[in-house]
């Protein structure tokens, strides 16, 4: 006999706790007809992940609560159907201190209408976008459930998340009876973090010689995306299953006794390229950020560089060309290949383009401000007053017509302040926030390869590509006017932003102290501009947001 155990891989949305409800009611049902006798949900499914301070609030707890008693008991015509879901648990409105006390991440086990147990979660992470000890205290105690029919019941041991990344909690749930574990989560994507998982958890059965069921979150949530690929390991640790990545799916597993032991099998999705992970993170976290918070489209800039090229062909396999709008705004420095390729770019993309020259409004600053500025030289801050006039008309677009504006700045600018604060920083999502420009480039090729979303193979004009990266913010002007060749800067800046390294450390390594220093220098000055810019897509382990928190005002530079 054989039990199928059905990992409801959903996109759930924060705070929406009657549509996650009924996702797990749908889905459930859907899956009992196929004779799925255990539905595993993600990790805190009934609320959404993260929820942040809304843990703090007794009334979100108490909907949470109520809305576990009503998944189960509309699921209570599945007589032999266990059902595992996510969600907030205790707390106490008395006192702060007291409700932190009695909360837990937890997962409760449901089945005929009641629930029949309630785990919390024991290992509570505090690294990276991780939170969870503000909120919650560790659970002490194991759970070991049966699930199946009546002749052929199998005791599945319960986790959750960072429970399985250590020895301790897989290790008295085996001892406690567990025939395979079951572990739900929602850990946020970044590179190589589904690698690191399925070796991790195959370094967990190893240790305690159980198969297991990993069943994981998918969809965008704010900063963070999580890409599903749900999986199953023997107690070999060999992949018996595997779900695809960044799509809702049902992902069926069916568990056989085989003499004493439970062996697992089911489909496998293939392995994937960095650069395909990448892509639809990034198509993912838009099209949520956009459907999720109601927006109708999107605007950007279009400039016939690089950065707004990428945005343009992320935004329309994530919206369609249909809800993206682009905007070409030329100065008195915009070449004539920029207007080119950007008409170009827009054309094979089909989305609307429009031009508004930014040359008026320009001479108009100047006017304005010539007696202030008479007998200074132009510098810097004529550049800036040109990309927040860019800025200004996209915001006014924006607020229009509602669609949101997608800035165009990619990770080496946020680093070192190659950015005008209320200029091209304006707007409300960065797409490529978190991607170094060596990364944008990488990934503009791979698209121009690739047609994952059937919106039209090579989006990207291939001079767009090739040409030397330049703001035309002033005659002839390239990034490496101002800045280290991108190789370089983007190798200083994964050594000490995203692997703390020390200044002395990356010198050691071979870097020239003089781009050592600059670079670090520039990081650490414009911290000030980090703050105050949209949030964005999380997809490198350490990101400028909430992976990065350091003060403005600092003194110590190492």
């Amino acid at each position: 006999m054989t039990l199928k155990i059905c990992v409801a891989q959903l996109n759930f949305v924060v705070g929406d706790l009657p549509g996650n409800s009924q996702k797990i009611i749908d889905v459930a049902r859907s899956a009992y007809a196929d004779g799925v006798r255990l539905l595993l949900t993600p990790e805190l499914s009934i609320c959404g992940y993260a929820a942040e301070d809304l843990f703090l609030r007794p009334a979100f707890i108490a909907a949470c609560d109520d809305a576990v008693k009503m998944v189960a008991r509309e699921l209570a015509g599945l007589s032999d159907m266990t059902v595992v879901v996510g969600h907030p648990s205790g707390g106490d409105s008395r006192t702060r201190s007291v409700a932190i006390q009695n909360r837990h991440n937890a997962a409760s086990v449901l089945r005929g209408g009641v629930v029949l147990a309630t785990y919390a979660k024991r290992e509570l992470p505090n690294y990276q976008v991780f939170d969870e000890r503000r909120y919650f205290t560790p659970g002490k105690e194991v759970c070991v459930f049966e699930a199946g029919a009546a002749d052929h019941k199998v005791r599945v041991g319960l986790l959750i998340c960072e429970d399985a990344w250590f020895e301790q909690p897989a290790r008295q749930t085996r001892d406690a009876g567990a025939e395979v574990l079951a572990v739900i989560n929602a850990s946020p994507f970044h590179i190589g973090k589904g690698n690191e998982r399925e070796q991790m958890m195959r370094e967990r059965v190893a240790a305690c010689g159980l198969p297991l069921v990993y069943g994981h979150l998918v969809g965008g949530q704010d900063e963070v995306v999580f890409e599903g690929h749900s999986f199953a390991l023997n107690a070999d640790g060999a992949v018996a299953s595997r779900a695809p990545s960044f799509v809702e799916d049902r992902f069926v597993v069916q568990a056989t006794r085989v003499q004493a032991c439970v062996h697992l099998t089911g489909p496998v999705a293939p392995e994937r390229s960095t650069e395909a992970d990448l892509w639809d993170a990034l198509v993912l976290g838009v099209r949520d950020y956009i459907g999720k918070n109601g927006f109708p489209g999107v605007i950007l800039g279009l400039s016939g560089g690089i950065d707004s090229a990428l945005v343009l062909a992320v935004a329309v396999d994530a919206l369609g060309r249909e809800r993206v709008r682009s905007v070409m705004m030329p100065s008195p420095y915009t070449a004539d290949i920029s207007w080119i390729d950007a008409r170009e770019m827009a054309q094979r993309l089909g989305v609307r383009y429009d031009e508004i020259s930014i040359v008026p409004e320009f001479e108009a600053f100047k006017a304005s401000l010539a007696g202030e500025f008479r007998g200074l030289p132009e510098d810097a801050t004529e550049e800036n007053i040109q990309a927040r006039i860019r800025g200004t008309l996209l915001m006014a677009l924006s607020n229009k017509f509602g669609t949101i504006v997608l800035t165009t700045g990619n990770k080496s600018e946020m680093a070192t302040g190659y950015c005008t604060l209320y200029g091209d920083m304006a707007g409300g999502f960065a797409v490529i926030k978190d991607l170094a420009k060596t990364t944008v480039f990488r990934l503009a090729r791979w698209r121009n390869a690739n047609d994952p979303y059937g919106s039209g193979s090579a989006p990207i004009p291939l001079r767009i590509i090739t040409r030397p990266p330049s703001a035309e913010l002033r005659p002839n002007q390239t990034d490496q006017d101002s800045l280290p060749a991108y190789e370089v800067l983007d190798a200083i800046l994964e050594r000490y932003m995203e692997n703390d390294q020390s200044i002395e450390d990356i010198v050691a390594a071979g870097f020239a102290r003089a781009d050592v220093e600059r670079v670090t220098r520039l990081i650490k000055i414009n911290e000030y501009k980090r703050r105050q810019s949209p949030v964005g897509i999380r997809v490198t382990h350490r990101s400028f947001g909430k992976d990065w928190r350091y003060p403005i005002t600092s003194r110590f530079w190492a």
